[in-house]
């Protein structure tokens, strides 16, 4: 349509969609709605027993974004903060989680927590087999290294950096 002097005709009325399509409209009234009854609220119909849900108690501090008055009233708790991945995730949490420094921060506790799994296993017994957790056996069994090297690829340049980033990447 091309622009022009004249006023643009106006949205068709619900009567004109409804006369043109077939089935337009067939939600637009509550009582034909199947959900309709849920969406109606009677105070003692619900089944719930309380305004508000009961807090889940914290048994050590927890990390709260400045976003929200208050913790939800359930949260995670199997994997509490430790450490120095834990003292930055705390500090990250000083931050709105609208700014960068935010979660900067928590990517690199994720990382700094790696490291200390890593280096807590070397030193309980326990290491990781990064040899065959990082997949490198299959580079050299499936053509690997065949593959990088031989076609023009994109991600060639930053390849030296992939050892690191498998060292210090979290474990799915």
């Amino acid at each position: 349509m091309a622009y022009t002097a004249e006023k643009p005709s106006l949205n068709p009325t619900a009567d004109e969609l409804r006369a043109r399509i077939p089935g337009w409209g067939v939600d637009l009234d509550p009582r034909d709605r199947p959900g309709h009854v849920k969406e109606r609220f009677v105070a003692g119909e619900t089944g719930a027993h309380w305004e508000f849900p009961d807090r889940q108690p914290e048994s050590y501090p927890r990390e709260r974004t400045n976003e929200h008055k208050f913790l939800t009233p359930v949260f995670g708790t199997s994997c509490p903060p430790r450490g120095l991945s834990g003292a930055i995730r705390r500090y990250a949490y000083n931050f709105s989680e609208g700014k960068m420094a935010h979660w900067l921060l928590l990517m690199g506790a994720d990382r700094v927590d790696v490291i200390e799994s890593r280096v807590i296993g070397a030193l309980t017994g326990k290491p990781d087999n990064l040899i065959t957790e990082s997949g490198i056996l299959s580079e050299l069994k499936r053509n690997g290294f065949k593959s990088r090297f031989k076609r023009k690829r994109a991600d060639l340049k930053h390849q030296v950096l992939d050892p690191v980033v498998a060292l210090t990447d979290p474990p799915i």
